[in-house]
């Protein structure tokens, strides 16, 4: 049984990058805290909470004698504030692909302009972003939303760096009919969510079984598994090498594995050597 890895699947480069600055603080000897959970992973969260380090809700939870690290969603300025005036010391993980949209959205909310975000307003990235233009930002779903917003001056549009391209370039289109004024469209999706579909989607016409691994409460994970389960039905979402049923690879020749951005390496390794033994005890004879 052949195990196939897709060309392109785990960390992306905000998610490694945090993971990193850590690491580094970690190494440093600081007592190091994280705002939110640095990355949807519960092994690799358990990995670095043997090493000390723990999640806190709300900047009022960091003492002086810690180091409070923002993970990649980012946060407001107003967070970022608090934390600096109670931490000794902060870590701003935001990943740079986040920061480039705070950057977009303050410098129009400077110039008067308004700013349409297309995301979750839930999300924590989204959150962040409209802090640094809380006057002038809107965040909004998609196209059925456009209808809601007021007449727009000079708008900005962005978007969610995790969003479906074409909500985007469908929004986009649909506020031109909300001003008068030109429309400044830029496209701040990171390449990272489509590229590992699209590396998934190339691999899984090509096998037997497909595993998708990452955590279930992680949108790019799912999306993964969606995508796989258009070519191969028996395609799976584990989170450890447990979840794994032997029974499943019977008669399975080819065996495509991918990860969710939020999945470290070791995890990876050690799932794919599982996988491996299962076929090699699946080709001994029979006694």
């Amino acid at each position: 049984m052949k195990v196939l890895l897709a060309d392109e699947y785990g960390f992306c480069f905000g998610v490694e990058r945090a993971v990193e600055m850590v690491e580094e603080a970690i190494a440093e000897g600081d007592t190091v805290r994280t705002l939110g959970p640095l990355i949807h992973n519960e092994q690799e969260m358990q990995r670095l909470g043997g090493f000390g380090v723990q999640t806190i809700s709300k900047p009022v939870q960091i003492q002086r004698g810690e180091t409070a690290v923002i993970r990649a969603h980012g946060v407001t300025p107003e967070v970022q504030d608090e934390l600096e005036k109670k931490a000794s010391k902060v870590v701003d993980a935001t990943c740079p692909f986040v920061t480039r949209v705070q950057k977009l959205a303050a410098r129009a909310a400077e110039q008067n302009r308004h700013v349409i975000v297309v995301g979750n307003p839930d999300h924590p990235e989204m959150i962040g972003v409209k802090g640094y233009a809380p006057d002038h930002a809107f965040v909004i779903n998609g196209v059925d939303e456009v209808a809601g917003l007021p007449r727009l001056r000079n708008p900005l549009v962005v978007s969610q760096t995790t969003i479906k391209a074409q909500n985007f370039f469908d929004t986009a289109a649909a506020i031109k009919s909300k001003t008068d004024d030109e429309v400044q469209v830029v496209n701040t999706i990171c390449s990272a969510t489509r590229d590992r579909q699209d590396a998934a989607r190339a691999l899984a016409g090509m096998v037997d079984a497909f595993y998708i691994i990452g955590g279930r409460h992680s949108s790019n994970s799912r999306k993964l598994l969606a995508v796989c389960l258009e070519q191969c039905p028996k395609s799976f979402l584990i989170e450890t090498d447990e979840e794994i049923n032997a029974d499943d690879l019977k008669g399975v020749k080819t065996v495509g594995v991918t990860a969710g951005a939020s999945t470290p390496n070791w995890l990876i390794d050690k799932i794919v050597k599982h996988l491996e033994s299962i076929g090699e005890d699946m080709e001994l004879p029979l006694d």
